[in-house]
């Protein structure tokens, strides 16, 4: 049994007879009243995602998990395939379990979060960033913006991002996988 005081992002709890990883968190303490935690709890067999107080002090049970590092190798339909980097052995997933399905890209290596007492994956966690090369946009045309305005651009996974005007077709870029959004232009 854990506290709230040991809520941190990532962690996994039994809540609602159901495991929930924890997307955010806000510590809070009311100048007149007791403390709480504020979370933000992802269902890792369903998807969902809710909103949840937590009172200071109170009990929550979390869920021991141990992560391993996989491969992405391909999507078939609503499943997405994926290699062990050490024993080679292959594991689908459902299209809920990943949080942004859109920017996986064949070949990345992603961390997989595994449940201790049955072995069941709970979740995939995907790199910070990653770089993908758009594959159509339209051109920019300058002058039409007083300030930073931007376009949307096809990358190579499917996805659509919005990019800023003086990107264009075969442009490799950065894009933010916990928020879907350009970061920068890479050049090679």
């Amino acid at each position: 049994m854990a506290s709230t005081s040991d809520i941190r992002k990532g962690l996994c709890i039994r809540y609602n007879n159901d495991i929930f990883k924890i997307i955010e968190f806000l510590h809070v303490k009311p100048g007149k009243g007791p403390a709480f935690v504020r979370t933000k709890l992802k269902s890792v067999t369903t998807g969902k995602v809710l909103d949840n107080t937590f009172s200071g002090g109170s009990k929550i049970e979390d869920v021991r998990v141990e992560t391993r590092s996989y491969q992405y190798l391909y999507p078939e339909g609503e499943t997405y395939h994926f290699m062990n980097t050490d024993d080679y052995n292959q594991i689908t997933l459902p299209e809920s379990a990943l949080d942004a399905p859109g920017l996986l890209k064949e070949g990345t290596i992603v961390t997989i979060l595994f449940n201790t007492e049955d072995a069941m994956p709970l979740s995939v966690d995907m790199p910070a960033s990653v770089v993908l090369e758009v594959t159509y946009t339209e051109p920019g045309v300058k002058g039409n913006t007083a300030t930073n305005a931007t376009k949307p651009a096809k990358v190579e996974t499917g996805a659509e991002v919005n990019v800023p005007l003086f990107i264009n077709e075969g442009d490799k870029i950065k894009v933010d996988t916990a928020s879907g959004s350009y970061m920068e232009r890479v050049k090679e």
